[in-house]
């Protein structure tokens, strides 16, 4: 990896080619070129056989100079540093600073790789490119350019990972209405990629981040709650919210199997703690992203009314009642 500083302080990271994938796509450019530069010698030599000697030599030289020194100079010309094998291979060549390179670039490629590529079969291309950190060859140090991959492996994008279970459907009273789609892109990327990034930097990012969506909501951020965690529940609360108003349920429509069991979001903190117990690899999964996880006041068990447990609740069917079979434990 190598990372270039653009001239508005932008830092980028290039993968650098280096010698294996940049020699085969030098091969299939070299096939390509001398099976040019073999069709236009023969249809020359048949259309230029009234001519004397020295008017063919001249031909000759002149071909030789027009395809295999000109044709690739103009091929990375116009396609701004992507000829065939550097397309078959996935490569490029830029600019020491990150940009496209022009005909000046491609004149002093081309030209410094006649003597280290032709004249020697690439025997100087290849000493340079073992001594050179970044795998340059000598064009590429006296040109100002680099060969660098376009086809690198991407990390798995896109997905928002799940807020820790003790923020589910705490955040549920928030007026998300005049949170901008700007924001809400800017929040997404940042929970995306918030693996990929400096801690440092990524804590100020979400910091700045959770003071602008709690601005836009008018409620602060709960105290002891990450930045990066009080993101995530704010954007499963949306994504939430979405797909009832999509699959048509409502606040205060019930499945039958959770017909007598309380919504998520008034159950309370006791609800929440309890699926934290429930289920530990997820709350290990979300510790491991947004940190510790922090338990907000309140979160102790609720006892029923009078100190009776919950197996005591239960009452023995006496007088006319009809009986169910149920036997109370001891």
């Amino acid at each position: 990896m190598s990372e270039l500083v653009t001239g508005e302080a932008v830092a980028l990271e290039l993968r650098p080619a280096r010698l294996p994938s940049r020699a085969l796509a030098v091969l299939l450019d070299l096939v390509v070129a001398v099976a040019v530069y073999v069709a236009v010698t023969i249809a020359i030599v048949v259309s230029t056989a009234s001519l004397d000697e020295a008017a063919q030599t001249a031909l000759s030289i002149a071909t030789f100079v027009l395809v295999l020194v000109g044709g690739p100079i103009a091929v990375e010309t116009l396609s701004h540093g992507r000829s065939l094998g550097k397309v078959a291979c996935g490569l490029r060549v830029v600019r020491d600073d990150g940009g496209p390179i022009r005909f000046r670039h491609a004149l002093v490629r081309g030209l410094i790789g006649v003597i280290e590529i032709l004249m020697t079969f690439g025997v100087v291309a290849c000493i340079a490119s073992f001594v050179s950190a970044r795998g340059r060859r000598l064009g590429d140090v006296f040109a100002g350019t680099l060969v660098v991959r376009e086809r690198i492996p991407v990390a798995r994008t896109g997905f928002v990972p799940p807020p820790p279970p003790w923020l589910a459907g705490r955040f549920s009273g928030l007026d998300l209405s005049a949170v901008p789609d700007g924001l809400w892109l800017a929040v997404r990327q940042y929970l995306t990629r918030m693996q990929q990034l400096d801690p440092q930097v990524g804590w100020s990012m979400a910091e700045r981040l959770a003071s602008d969506l709690a601005g836009r909501t008018g409620v602060p951020v709960p105290q002891g709650v990450p930045p990066a965690a009080y993101l995530a529940a704010v954007v499963h609360e949306r994504q939430s919210r979405e797909a009832r108003r999509a699959f048509g349920s409502g606040p205060g429509s019930s499945t039958p199997s959770a017909a007598g069991a309380p919504p998520a979001a008034e159950a309370g903190p006791a609800a929440h703690a309890a699926s934290v117990a429930e289920t530990p690899a997820a709350a290990g999964t979300t510790s491991a992203v947004y940190g510790p996880p922090v338990v907000p006041p309140g979160a102790a068990a609720v006892e029923s009314p009078g100190g009776a447990r919950p197996e005591e609740s239960h009452e023995v069917p006496t007088g006319d009642r009809p009986g169910t079979g149920f036997v109370p434990p001891a």
